[in-house]
């Protein structure tokens, strides 16, 4: 009898293990993460900080709420920030992603970001994608990819360079932006909104973003107190499906495809995890890379003065160098 019980406690802690975790898809907006909550938690520590905030440029024009997939439960949006002015050649794209832990935030975050790049004449897009509450993993990856693929039929449009697009996101949205990267054209992540066209970036700008769930320097996996963002967004904890979380991760994928990178750091260790062993794997095959860290700055440091306009001009920079 003990051991037909022991049999049944031990099928059940498997098939549990098993089951994909879904009480995360709430169908609610998380908002616990914005620009403002993180401002109201950095300036504790950082009495000195500004929040950059959205302005009017006379030099950029605007278009909002642009539908760029339209699948059968809703309809996916982005913004797009172009120089008013068009000159004779088309000009680099870029796709602006935010953070939020895979769970929170809103394209909203990168507005003021967006402007002041397309003031230096890029053409910026911020683009929603479904959160941990609506779709898990890879649905974001799917997403974005597709907004890759409606930016590169689009191009003509807005003076927009098809070959000159780069993947920049924050946070989560920068282990987004590292993923698309290493991940150009794998049907695996292809989306069902890709109009035929090469979901493939040539340049990413990662602020901040992980790059191996599974690396000893990540952070994390850890639902010791309370599920984490990871584990929200895949379903299963790191225990559980480690295949699932070394797959997602953007080391795992980096190789000689891989296109250029920018990386722009706060001095919080975690968030820079795997970075080394990334550039090094683009050491290996000739691909270029930079590091930029700014010491003793929050995690969110790209959303505040002093930090913004020295990530401006680093951004600014590592494009013009690799799109020269």
């Amino acid at each position: 009898m003990k051991a037909a019980i022991s049999a049944l406690c031990l099928l059940f802690s498997v098939t549990y293990a098993g089951a994909q975790m879904t009480h995360g898809l709430t169908g609610k907006k998380d908002t616990s993460y914005s620009n403002q909550s993180a401002f109201k938690s950095a300036v504790k520590k950082y009495p000195y900080i500004k929040l950059v905030r959205e302005q009017t440029l006379p030099e950029v024009k605007e278009k909002r709420d642009i539908i760029y997939c339209s699948r059968e439960d809703r309809n996916l949006y982005l913004d797009a920030f172009y120089p008013e002015a068009k000159g004779n050649k088309p000009v680099p794209a870029i796709l602006i992603i935010h953070g939020g832990g895979w769970r929170s935030g809103s394209r909203a975050q990168h507005i003021p970001l967006a402007q002041r790049l397309a003031a230096r004449g890029y053409v910026c897009f911020t683009a929603e994608y479904r959160l941990s509450t609506e779709a898990l993993y890879p649905a974001a990856v799917k997403d974005l990819k597709a907004a890759v693929c409606w930016i590169r039929s689009h191009a003509p449009e807005y003076n927009a360079d098809a070959l000159k697009i780069a993947a920049l996101g924050f946070s989560a949205g920068g282990e987004l932006g590292a993923f698309i990267g290493t991940t150009n054209n794998k049907r695996q992540f292809e989306s069902l909104c890709s109009l035929g066209e090469s979901d493939a970036v040539q340049a990413v700008i990662d602020i901040d973003g992980t790059l191996s769930f599974v690396h000893p320097e990540s952070g994390e996996g850890d639902d010791t107190r309370s599920t984490s963002a990871a584990t929200y967004w895949f379903g299963y904890s790191k225990k559980d499906k480690p295949d699932l979380w070394k797959e997602a991760s953007p080391l795992t994928h980096a190789g000689k495809d891989t296109p250029p990178f920018l990386f722009i750091n706060s001095s919080v260790e975690r968030m820079h995890a795997g970075r080394d062993d990334f550039r090094s794997i683009l050491d290996q095959h000739g691909i270029y890379s930079e590091v930029h860290t700014f010491p003793d700055s929050p995690h969110s440091f790209c959303l505040f003065e002093p930090w913004f306009d020295p990530t401006v001009d680093y951004i600014s920079a590592f494009l013009e160098k690799v799109f020269k």
